[in-house]
């Protein structure tokens, strides 16, 4: 480089230079009767150190210059490699290191401003909780939700329940709870969730709040329209007949003679109806009760046995295939869980009753986190306009049936905090799916 070889010229003359002020102060020494001759050798000496010790300090300088640039984050700044500074390979690549760094830094805080957008605009309020900055709201949802406090003290967020200062007050990381909350003017219930985080090395816990009122009022609106539906469908399907029956019954009475053994047979079908219409009130109300599950730990292989023997013993020529882990062990209750399984595969073996080979398979797995119960079958299927329908109460195709069982299976699922859903069996049939 041209700056290097002229940074090293200028230093070999600034030491040529030295070197012979110094040997002219020794001799003016040496010689008597110099005494200007001395003082002017001694400041030419001085000369030559000083101006060898700038060109050589002009470089340490800018090097210093640009490493406390870099510390104090001014990416804009060059290494000058102008003049006699010298070393300009080094320059040239502290400068390509700063244009990296730079760059870096400008695609960081792109990224950063992205997830503060991100952040910002989440519909679910977010706070922040440490012990530096107490309560924080992290974006627009949290500012707009928690608008009726002043302060950043946990206690300071009791006007929106006492439950949910006190968990701001210890926190802690917690799975999603359901808290009523005071937001706006009415009491609402939310989904809070937290979450323990490192902060520039503070403890600190992410919470989020997301109100679901409005979608449990509207779920809860679907649930009721689709029970009244059931429920005034099958009624009026029973008091139709005993609305008729206690007509002829009362026409019959009236008339001289009166036909006797017509009022019998009429009130003998009345009593019937009647008897059934009390049996689907019954099973309403055994629906209205949900299940509470008493969780244990159970062997997943004798369990599943116990049910290929109950199928056995009622349908003993249909084909029933087990496939469990042998090492799996369920985490259940075992008697509700029996009998969401016995419904179910009472189910599958009434599809296939009627079918040549009929069989029906019993799946227990593992899959993921998740324990996995598949019944599945070779029958005609469940069509898939009613496969949204089959698990609401009292929904059936079967003439005999109540339409509860699959209901009851559907609550002791979400009683263990899982789901079941039914599909389509690849190669023909229903399955069934139970998953927690």
């Amino acid at each position: 480089m041209v700056s290097s070889r002229r940074f090293t010229f200028v230093l070999a003359g600034w030491a040529v230079a030295l070197f012979v002020a110094l040997a002219g102060f020794v001799w003016s020494v040496a010689t008597p009767d110099l005494g200007a001759v001395r003082l002017v050798a001694a400041l030419l000496v001085m000369g030559a150190a000083f101006g060898l010790w700038r060109h050589v300090a002009r470089t340490n300088n800018l090097i210093a210059h640009f490493v406390s640039a870099l510390r104090f984050g001014d990416f804009s700044t060059r290494f000058d490699t102008r003049d006699g500074a010298g070393f300009g390979a080094i320059g040239a690549a502290f400068n390509d290191a700063i244009r990296t760094l730079q760059g870096e830094r400008d695609r960081s805080g792109e990224e950063l401003r992205f997830l503060q957008a991100l952040t910002d605009d989440l519909p679910v309020a977010l706070l922040t909780v440490d012990e530096v900055h107490g309560v924080q709201p992290a974006n627009k949802a949290a500012r707009l939700l928690f608008d009726r406090h002043q302060g950043v003290r946990p206690e300071d967020f009791a006007a929106y329940g006492a439950t949910f200062a006190a968990l701001l007050a210890a926190p802690r990381a917690m799975p999603a709870e359901l808290l009523i909350l005071r937001l706006g003017d009415v009491s609402q219930r939310a989904i809070v969730r937290m979450a323990a985080l490192e902060r520039l090395g503070v403890r600190t816990h992410a919470v989020t709040v997301e109100p679901v009122q409005t979608a449990i009022d509207t779920i809860e609106m679907a649930a009721q329209s689709d029970l009244v539906r059931v429920l005034t469908h099958e009624i009026l399907n029973s008091l139709t007949p005993v609305v008729s029956l206690a007509q002829t019954a009362a026409d019959v009475l009236e008339t001289e003679p009166a036909d006797l053994a017509t009022a019998r047979l009429a009130t003998a079908t009345l009593l019937r109806r009647t008897t059934g219409l009390r049996t689907f009130i019954d099973s309403y109300r055994m629906v209205a009760r949900p299940p509470a599950p008493r969780t244990e730990r159970f062997a997943a292989t004798a369990f599943a046995d116990e049910i290929a023997r109950l199928f056995a013993a009622e349908w003993p020529v249909l084909h029933f295939v087990l496939d469990v882990d042998a090492t799996l062990t369920l985490e259940a209750d075992p008697d509700l869980l029996a009998q969401a399984l016995i419904n179910l595969v009472r189910n599958a073996a009434q599809a296939v009753a009627a079918c040549d080979e009929g069989t029906v398979w019993l799946t227990i797995r593992r899959e993921g986190n998740a324990t996995l119960i598949e019944i599945a079958d070779n029958g005609p299927g469940v069509p898939d306009a009613i496969q949204r329908d089959v698990f609401l109460p009292f929904f059936t195709t079967r003439a005999e049936g109540t339409g509860v069982g699959l209901n009851l299976v559907r609550q002791i699922a979400i009683a263990h905090g899982g789901s079941v859903g039914v599909e389509d069996r690849a190669g023909g049939g229903a399955l069934f799916r139970l998953r927690w």
